[in-house]
C-alpha cells in the first residue's frame, strides 16, 4: 500500500476518510526508528467525584469495577486508578486546584501572598512543546485555568471548542496569513525594544528589584521563543479533518461542553497539532446536567437543585 497524505477505505459507493496510522507511515519514517510522540491530558474536575462509585473497594489487578469505571470497561488494560494521593501544605476546598498541576505550598489562595509555580504540562512544553503547532492547549468548561507560567502567571483557558477548531483546522485568507505575519513580527520588534530599555535600568536597581527584573526578563525569552515558534508554523498549512466546525454548546449544558471538548481534543492528538492539553471541567455556578424534570434555582449565593429548596421551604 501507498498511502497518501490521506487514505481513505472505499466500499459499495462509500469512501470513508482514515486518521493517521503508524502502519501507514512512510518507509522512510519507519525506517528512522523514531519511537511514536507520547502526550498527556491533564483534567481537573473541581467539584470532584462521588468517591464510593469511582474507587474501587479492592486493590490489585483483578479489582472489581465501580459504576463510573464500568463506563470504560472496554479499556480496561490501558488505565491506572490511584487514591490516596495529595499535595503537602495545600489548602483544602477549591483552593487546592491552584496548586494541581504545580504541588506550590499555600494556605489559601484568596488570603493573599500566594506565589504559584510553573504547571507539569508548561514544563513538558519547555522540552517537546515546539515539535508541534501548538505547545500546549488549556481548556475549561466555564473559566479558570490549570496552567501556569515558570513565573506564576497563569495561563488563560479557551473557552469556545468553535475558535479551538478554527485556530487548529481552518485556513486564513491570504491576506489574514499576511496579517498574522506581520503582527508577529511587530511583537518580535516591540519586546526587543523593551528588553533593550530595561538593560539600561540595572546598574542603579537594588537586589529586590533586580530580581523582579530579572523575572521579567525570563518572561520576555519565554515569550521571544513562542513568536519565533509560532512564525515557523504560520507557514505551514493547517491539517484537513473531515469533521464539520463544532458549534459552542450553551453555558447550561456541561456534559455538551465536556463532550465537545473532548472530541476536539482527539482529533488534535491525531493531527499531531500539539501533545500537551490541560482540561478544567468546571461544573457549579452556571451549568447543569440536562436532566428531564429537574431544574436548577439560585438561593443567597447557593446552587440548590428544586428539589432541596423545597424541602428546605417545608423546614
Amino acid at each position: 500500500m501507498n498511502p497518501t497524505r490521506r487514505t481513505f477505505l472505499r466500499a459499495a459507493g462509500v469512501s470513508v476518510a482514515l486518521p493517521w496510522l503508524e502502519a501507514l507511515a512512510p518507509r522512510r519514517a519507519l525506517a528512522a526508528g523514531e519511537a511514536p510522540p507520547r502526550r498527556m491530558v491533564l483534567m481537573n474536575a473541581p467539584l470532584g467525584f462521588h468517591p464510593p462509585h469511582f474507587f474501587p473497594k479492592e486493590a490489585g489487578r483483578d479489582y472489581a469495577l465501580s459504576p463510573y469505571l464500568e463506563l470504560i470497561q472496554d479499556f480496561r488494560k490501558d488505565f491506572t486508578v490511584m487514591s490516596g494521593l495529595s499535595h503537602p501544605n495545600v489548602a483544602e476546598g477549591h483552593d487546592s486546584g491552584y496548586s494541581y498541576l504545580t504541588g506550590a505550598h499555600h494556605s489559601g489562595f484568596m488570603r493573599g501572598g500566594f506565589r504559584n509555580s510553573i504547571s507539569v504540562d508548561q514544563l513538558a512544553a519547555e522540552h517537546i512543546g515546539g515539535k508541534t503547532r501548538f505547545a500546549t492547549l488549556a481548556l475549561s468548561t466555564e473559566g479558570g485555568s490549570l496552567s501556569w507560567t515558570r513565573s506564576g502567571v497563569e495561563v488563560p483557558s479557551s473557552l469556545s471548542p468553535s475558535n479551538v477548531f478554527a485556530q487548529l483546522f481552518l485556513e486564513g485568507r491570504p491576506d489574514e496569513v499576511e496579517a498574522q505575519m506581520r503582527r508577529l513580527r511587530q511583537g518580535q520588534s516591540i519586546l526587543d525594544h523593551v528588553r533593550g530599555l530595561s538593560k539600561s535600568m540595572e546598574p542603579g536597581l537594588g537586589a529586590g528589584d533586580r530580581e523582579k527584573l530579572d523575572e521579567y526578563f525570563t518572561s520576555v525569552r519565554e515569550l521571544e521563543q513562542r513568536l519565533t515558534i509560532a512564525k515557523e508554523w504560520a507557514k505551514k498549512p493547517k491539517p484537513k479533518v473531515d469533521v464539520p466546525r463544532p458549534q459552542d454548546p450553551p453555558n447550561v449544558d456541561i456534559v455538551a461542553r465536556a463532550r465537545t471538548w473532548f472530541n476536539l481534543v482527539h482529533l488534535a492528538f491525531q493531527t499531531d497539532s500539539t501533545r500537551l492539553v490541560t482540561l478544567l471541567l468546571n461544573g457549579g455556578s452556571h451549568g447543569s446536567p440536562p436532566i428531564p424534570g429537574a431544574f436548577r434555582t439560585i438561593a443567597y449565593g447557593t446552587t440548590r437543585s428544586a428539589s432541596a429548596s423545597a424541602s428546605a421551604a417545608r423546614t
